[in-house]
């Protein structure tokens, strides 16, 4: 396995910090990193609100990765709540559709850090309208 997934894996987990922010907002019970075409590692947390304005980790760490000019993601990361990592929601990886359109099958995803078990986003999303 790449000693880049343990660096994701350490730069998601510093920004690991769930708490309340206040009694409609809570953040950070999940973080992202994201591995950008350049090899530069942006992270995220998660931001939950009661009006569904909330915001998932991965998402954030690709638009912290926007914000800094780049655009490519290589891989993701996220670690959950138990310390364990999973797959991007649909919204996600409709997002990451959108941004690499004809691309978007090669970005490679950790699903289990600990058993090394990664899969391509295009096999996990297969047939999206987006070709």
């Amino acid at each position: 396995m790449d000693k880049i997934w343990n660096e994701m894996y350490e730069a998601a987990k510093k920004v690991l910090n769930g708490r309340r922010i206040s009694e409609y907002v809570t953040c950070g019970e999940v973080s992202a990193a994201i591995l950008s075409g350049s090899g530069k590692i942006y992270t995220g947390v998660c931001i939950d609100t009661c009006s569904t304005l909330g915001i998932c980790a991965e998402r954030n760490a690709i638009f912290n990765m926007i914000t800094n000019g780049e655009q490519e993601i290589a891989k993701v990361l996220c670690i959950l709540p138990d310390g364990s990592n999973g797959a991007p929601c649909g919204a996600c990886r409709e997002l990451m559709v959108q941004l690499m359109p004809g691309r978007y099958q090669n970005i490679e995803i950790m699903l289990d850090l600990s058993a090394g078990r990664t899969v391509k986003l295009g096999d996990i999303t297969p047939e999206w309208w987006i070709k």
